[in-house]
C-alpha cells in the first residue's frame, strides 16, 4: 500500500498538505512529517549535536570523570575513552543508585525511577535507570506514529481503536525509587492520562481500565467497552502479538458474561473497581440486538475471521509481530481473515529508537528508521556465522561503526548512550540494515543476542534453559533414569503460547519396569519453570504463558534429527543437537516420535522482589 500524493510540494489538497513523504492529513501532521526529514537528512550532525549534549549535561557525573571524560563533548575523546560495556559491567552502578545513592553517579540529573527491562541478569528483571524529561522524548516518538500511518490509512479520525493495554505491578528499590516496565511507566504518567484530545488516537478502553493492575477486570472491561462500539472501531491492537491473542482467547472464555452485560445494561460484579464501574457506567447501556449478536458469532464452533466478524471495520492490527512475534503471524491471520499487520516503532526499556516509515508492509519487509534525536547510537558489527569469541577485560575495546556508516546487508548489535547517563551500553538486539531513507540508516529486528525461548516478553537463553533442564533431571535419578539429549520450541500454537522440552531418555540397564509415572513428569515441568528467571515465572503467574510441556520421544530421535540435519548440507564433524527447533520438518519429525506429553501441574512461584 503506498502513500497518498500530489502534484505540488506544499499544496494543499482537500485540505490535505503536500510532504516529501506524502500527503499530509492536516497540517499538524504536515508539520511532523517535515520534522522527520529535517532529522533524516542530518541524521550524522543530529547525533553528533546529541552525543555532544548528553556529555554535557552528564559532565558532572562519576562515570564520565573517571574516563577522563570531564571537560570533554567531542566524539573522537569519547570513542577513545569510554568503553563499551553490558548491564554486568554496570551493575555496581546500578545497585548504589538501587540502594539510595543520589550522588550523580551516572547522570547529572536525578535519577526518577528504574524501568524494568523484559531481560534479566542472574534470574532477575535488568533495572534500567531513566530521567524524568526522557518522557518527552517518547512523546516525541510516539506523537510521529500517526501522521506516518495516515499517508497510508485514510480516514481513521472517523473511528476509534481498540487497543488492549494494561499495567504491571511495579515495586520500589530499597533507595526508594520506582520500578516498573516502561509502558506501566508511560501510561502511569501525566503525558498518557492527561493527553489532549486527538480524533486520530480515540481508544475504546477507559484510562481507567488501562491503568488497573487486576488483569481480569481491565481485560473485561476493555473487550466490553470494544464491544459496545463495534461497528466505530476502525484498528484493533496491543503491544505485542500475543497480548492480542490472549483478548482473543478472553473473549472465548467471556462472551456469555459480556453478552449477559450488554442484553441487561449493566457491569458483571467481576468488575469491583470502583473507576472503572464509573467509566463503563457511562456507555453501557441495554441493547439485547447486540447481545444476540455477540452470542451468535461466537457461539460459532467456527473462529476464523472473529475479529473482522466482531468488528467489521477493522482496517489493521496494530501490533508487533518482528522478533519472537513473528510466530504468532499465522494465528493472527486466521482470527483476523488476513488483515494487514501494522509495526510501527523500534523500543526498548533503556531506549526508543524509531518508527517504520511503511508501517503496512509485510511484516517479513518490516524496517525500522532510527531517528537521531533519541540517542547517540552506535554499531557492534555482528558475524552470524561466527563462533562467540571469549571475553577478556584486556581485549582491545570493539570497533563500533558510526550509524551514518552502516553497510546495507551486514548485521550489527546495537549500542547506545542515553541522555540518562548509559555510555556505550551494548542493548543486545541483532539488526541487519536493510537501506537508508536520506541520510538515516534502516534496520530489519534480527532477534535478541542469545535468545532462545521466547512466548511473550520473556527471554530465556540457552544457559538457563541447560540449567532449568538439569535442575529437573535431579528429580529422575531415583528411577535410574538420564536425559539424553534434548531439544525445545516455543508453541505458539496455543493460547497462550508455551514452551515445549523434548527429551530423550536412557534407562540404566533397561528396567523398563522403573520407567518414572506421568506425576513424574509433571514434577519435572514445575522444576524447570522455577528454575527460569523471574520474567517468565511473573508470565507464568498472570495469562501471559501456558504451563510448560515435556514430551518424551522414543529412543534414536536425535540420531534420525541429526541425519536430517546432515542430509540438508551440515558437517558431521561439527554437528551439536540444537536446544530450540523452529524449522518445521524437524518439529514434525519430533512429534511424530513423542511417546508421552506432560505439562506442569501448577504456576511456578513469583514474587515481587523485596523492598
Amino acid at each position: 500500500m503506498a502513500p497518498a500524493t500530489a502534484d505540488a510540494a506544499g499544496a494543499a489538497v482537500g485540505g490535505r498538505v503536500k510532504t516529501a513523504l506524502g500527503v499530509a492529513a492536516c497540517e499538524r501532521d504536515a508539520e511532523k512529517l517535515e520534522l522527520i526529514e529535517q532529522l533524516t537528512k542530518g541524521f550524522d550532525d543530529e547525533q553528533q549535536r546529541v552525543l555532544a549534549a548528553i556529555l554535557a549535561r552528564n559532565n558532572g557525573a562519576e562515570y564520565l570523570r573517571r574516563h577522563g571524560m570531564e571537560g570533554c563533548t567531542d566524539r573522537e575523546s569519547f570513542k577513545a575513552r569510554v568503553p563499551v560495556v553490558t548491564y554486568e559491567d554496570l551493575r555496581p552502578e546500578i545497585e548504589r543508585i538501587a540502594n539510595g545513592d543520589r550522588s550523580n553517579i551516572i547522570s547529572s540529573h536525578p535519577i526518577s525511577e528504574f524501568l524494568t527491562s523484559s531481560g534479566t541478569s542472574a534470574g532477575e528483571r535488568k533495572l534500567m535507570p531513566t530521567i524524568e524529561d526522557e518522557l518527552d522524548r517518547r512523546q516525541m516518538l510516539y506523537s510521529l506514529l500517526m501522521p506516518v500511518m495516515n499517508l497510508f490509512v485514510p480516514g481513521l479520525d472517523k473511528g476509534k481503536g481498540l487497543y488492549f493495554l494494561f499495567i504491571k505491578s511495579e515495586t520500589k528499590t530499597p533507595g526508594g525509587l520506582p520500578a516498573r516496565p516502561v509502558l506501566t511507566s508511560y501510561y502511569k504518567s501525566d503525558h498518557f492520562k492527561y493527553r489532549p484530545f486527538d480524533a486520530y488516537q480515540v481508544y475504546t478502553s477507559p484510562t481507567a481500565a488501562i491503568l488497573c493492575t487486576d488483569s481480569f477486570q481491565s481485560m473485561y472491561s476493555q473487550m466490553l467497552c470494544g464491544l459496545l462500539v463495534r461497528t466505530e472501531v476502525l484498528r484493533v491492537g496491543a503491544v505485542f502479538a500475543s497480548g492480542l491473542l490472549r483478548a482473543i482467547r478472553f473473549l472465548q472464555l467471556h462472551w456469555k458474561e459480556l453478552a449477559r452485560d450488554i442484553e441487561t445494561g449493566t457491569l458483571s460484579a467481576k468488575v469491583a473497581e470502583p473507576s472503572i464501574r464509573a467509566a463503563v457506567a457511562e456507555v453501557l447501556e441495554p441493547n439485547p440486538d447486540l447481545a444476540a449478536f455477540v452470542a451468535a458469532e461466537c457461539g460459532k464452533d467456527n473462529w476464523e475471521g472473529i475479529i473482522t466478524r466482531m468488528w467489521p471495520n477493522t482496517r489493521y492490527l496494530d501490533v508487533i509481530v518482528t522478533g519472537a512475534m513473528a510466530q504468532y503471524i499465522p494465528t493472527l491471520k486466521f482470527y483476523s481473515g488476513g488483515l494487514p499487520m501494522a509495526c510501527t516503532m523500534y523500543a526498548s526499556s533503556e531506549c526508543y529508537f524509531g518508527l517504520n516509515l511503511r508501517p503496512m508492509c509485510d511484516p517479513s519487509e518490516v524496517s525500522y528508521t532510527i531517528m537521531p534525536n533519541m540517542g547517540y547510537f552506535e554499531l557492534m558489527p555482528h558475524d552470524p556465522e561466527a563462533p562467540a569469541p571469549a571475553v577478556s577485560r584486556d581485549d582491545p575495546p570493539p570497533r563500533l561503526v558510526d550509524l551514518a556508516d552502516a553497510e546495507v546487508g551486514k548485521e550489527y548489535e546495537l549500542v547506545i548512550t542515553t541522555y540518562a547517563g548509559l555510555c556505550r551500553y551494548r542493548v543486545g538486539d541483532i539488526l541487519q540494515v536493510t537501506g537508508f531513507h536520506n541520510a538515516a540508516p534502516q534496520f530489519r529486528f534480527v532477534r535478541r543476542k542469545n535468545v532462545l525461548l521466547s512466548i511473550d516478553s520473556d527471554k530465556t537463553d540457552e544457559a538457563e534453559l541447560q540449567a532449568a533442564v538439569e535442575r529437573a533431571a535431579r528429580l529422575l535419578a531415583p528411577y535410574g533414569a538420564s536425559i539424553v539429549e534434548y531439544t525445545s520450541e516455543a508453541d505458539a500454537t496455543t493460547i497462550p503460547g508455551h514452551y515445549v522440552v523434548y527429551w530423550e531418555l536412557m534407562l540404566k540397564g533397561c528396567r523398563e519396569a522403573l520407567w518414572p509415572e506421568a506425576a513424574v513428569f509433571e514434577r519435572c515441568c514445575l522444576e524447570m519453570e522455577e528454575a527460569l528467571n523471574s520474567v517468565y515465572r511473573q508470565g507464568r503467574n498472570g495469562d501471559a504463558i501456558g504451563p510448560l510441556e515435556i514430551r518424551v520421544v522414543r529412543g534414536g530421535t536425535f540420531e534420525e534429527v541429526m541425519d536430517y540435519a546432515i542430509s540438508r548440507g551440515a558437517s558431521i564433524n561439527q554437528y551439536k543437537a540444537p536446544r530450540c527447533v523452529s524449522f518445521g520438518p524437524i518439529i514434525e519429525l519430533l512429534n511424530s516420535r513423542v511417546l508421552s506429553k506432560h505439562f506442569s501441574p501448577a504456576c511456578p512461584k513469583y514474587g515481587p522482589p523485596n523492598k
